[in-house]
C-alpha cells in the first residue's frame, strides 16, 4: 500500500472531518474505518437527531459549529435528508462519500486497528485487521478518531478511563425505532405512558434502570425512535463487557417495547423496525494530552488563547451507576473553547486526536461528545496536521495563529 501524509483512524464525524480538512490543505490521506460506510455514531449507533449547538449572541442566533459541519447539513438539505435537527442516515452515508471521494480521499472499510509501529514520539504506522489479514498503512502523520483513543492507546500514549474517583464510564445505550406506527395517537397517550413507566420501575419490574422512555419523531412517517435503554458498569473498551452490555440491551428493548404496547395508544399495529448496528458509547477512553479540559473550564465559559472549536451543549450526565441523569446548562450567548493543546496526546509528536476522547475530564466530556462539536475538533485536528505536513513539523510546532486563520477563512467558528 502506498505511503500517506496522513493516515486518519475512524471515519465518523470526527474523523471524515479531519480527513476532508487535511486534504484541503492539500496532503494525501486515506481515511481507515472498521465499519461499511461513514458517519460512525451516526450510522452505525443511530444517533439521531443532533444536540443543540447554537446560542444567542446580540439577539442573532450564532451556530457554533459551523464550518464543514455546515456543509455537510448543507448538502443534506439539498437531499431533503434534514428537518431541524433529524436526518436520514441513509442519504448521511452517501454525502459523506461523496464529499470524501470529491476531495480524493482514499478509503479502506472493513479494516480494524489492532497496532501501532512507534520509534521514539513518531507513529511510523499501523496495523489493521481486514479478511485477507493484517495489513500495514505508512503515514508521516495520524490522527486518531476512533472514538475510544484507540490509537493513542496502542501507541503507548498515556490514557483515563470514566469518572475520576472509580473509572465508570457513562452508561452504554442502544438506539431503536418502532415502524408502523400511530406518532400523534402514541404522542397524545404519552403523558399516561410516563406515569406507568414510572409505577412500573419504582415496583423493580424494570431490568433497564432509566428513569425515563426518550422518544423522538424521524423524517419517515409512521415510524419513531427511542434513546431509552441504559446499561451501566460495563466497560466500553473491554470486549467481553461490550459484548454483555450488547445482550443487556437488547433485552431493554424488547422490555420497553412489550411494556409500552399494554400502556400507550397507537402502537396496535407496530412492529420492532431495527435496533441499531451497534451499540452507541458516550464515554470510554480519554487522551491524557497537553491541556486537560475540565468541567471547571467548561462552566466558566473559558476562551483558550489556541482555541479550535466552540461548544454549549449541557454537561449532559447520564449516571454510570444507575437511574438519573445530570444536567448543567449554559446561559444564552454562553460558550466555551476547546484548546487545540487537548488534542495533543503525551508522548506523540505526530498524532492528534478529534471526536470524543481529546484529552478532558469526566465532566467536560460530557458537553463536547456530541456530533456537531466532535465534527468541528476533527477538522481543527485535519487543518493542523495538514499545516504540519507542509512545513515538516510536530504537531506541538504547529502555528496556532495560521491553525485559527485557516478555520476562520473556512467558516469555523472558534469564538468571538
Amino acid at each position: 500500500m502506498k505511503k500517506y501524509d496522513i493516515a486518519v483512524i475512524g471515519g465518523g464525524f470526527a474523523g471524515v472531518a479531519a480527513a476532508l480538512a487535511a486534504a484541503r490543505e492539500g496532503a494525501r490521506v486515506i481515511i481507515i474505518e472498521k465499519s461499511n460506510c461513514l458517519g460512525g455514531a451516526a450510522v452505525n449507533c443511530l444517533v439521531n437527531p443532533f444536540m443543540s449547538y447554537s446560542t444567542r449572541i446580540n439577539n442573532n442566533t450564532v451556530a457554533l459549529s459551523a464550518g464543514i459541519f455546515k456543509t455537510i447539513n448543507e448538502r443534506m438539505k439539498e437531499r431533503h435528508a434534514l428537518c431541524g435537527d433529524s436526518f436520514l442516515e441513509e442519504e448521511l452515508k452517501y454525502i459523506l462519500n461523496e464529499m470524501v471521494a470529491e476531495a480524493n480521499i482514499d478509503l479502506l472499510f472493513h479494516a480494524y486497528l489492532c497496532r501501532a509501529q512507534k520509534d521514539d514520539l513518531r507513529v511510523q504506522s499501523v496495523t489493521v485487521a481486514t479478511r485477507s489479514g493484517e495489513m500495514t498503512v505508512n503515514a508521516d502523520y495520524f490522527i486518531d478518531a476512533t472514538g475510544d483513543a484507540q490509537l493513542a492507546y496502542l501507541a503507548g500514549c498515556p490514557t483515563v478511563l470514566g469518572r475520576e474517583q472509580d473509572h465508570l464510564c457513562q452508561p452504554m445505550t442502544l438506539c431503536f425505532r418502532l415502524g408502523n406506527v400511530d406518532v400523534e395517537k402514541f404522542l397524545a397517550s404519552f403523558d399516561k405512558l410516563k406515569l406507568e413507566y414510572e409505577k412500573a420501575r419504582v415496583a423493580g419490574e424494570f431490568i433497564n434502570p432509566r428513569e425515563d422512555i426518550l422518544v423522538f419523531k424521524t423524517l419517515v412517517p409512521n415510524v419513531l425512535h427511542f434513546n431509552t435503554t441504559r446499561v451501566v458498569k460495563k466497560n466500553p473498551t473491554v470486549p467481553e463487557e461490550v459484548t454483555e452490555a450488547e445482550v443487556i440491551a437488547r433485552r431493554q428493548v424488547y422490555e420497553v417495547y412489550d411494556f409500552m404496547k399494554k400502556h400507550a395508544d397507537g402502537l396496535e399495529n407496530s412492529f420492532l423496525m431495527m435496533t441499531a448496528a451497534e451499540i452507541g458509547v458516550r464515554e470510554s477512553r480519554m487522551i491524557v494530552g497537553d491541556y486537560v479540559l475540565t468541567e471547571k473550564d467548561c462552566k466558566g465559559c473559558t476562551k483558550f488563547e489556541d482555541a479550535i472549536a466552540a461548544c454549549n451543549y449541557d454537561i449532559d450526565i447520564h449516571n454510570p451507576e444507575g437511574s438519573g441523569t445530570s444536567h448543567y446548562f449554559f446561559a444564552h450567548g454562553e460558550y466555551y473553547t476547546i484548546p487545540y493543546r487537548s488534542l495533543i496526546p503525551k508522548n506523540a509528536d505526530n498524532i492528534l486526536v478529534a471526536g470524543r476522547c481529546i484529552s478532558s475530564d469526566h465532566g467536560a466530556q460530557a458537553s463536547y461528545r456530541i456530533m456537531p462539536t466532535v465534527c468541528c475538533i476533527g477538522e481543527a485536528a485535519g487543518t493542523a496536521v495538514g499545516l504540519a505536513s507542509k512545513e515538516g513539523k510536530s504537531v506541538r510546532e504547529v502555528d496556532i495563529q495560521k491553525l485559527q486563520q485557516s478555520l476562520k477563512k473556512n467558516q469555523a467558528f472558534i469564538g468571538i
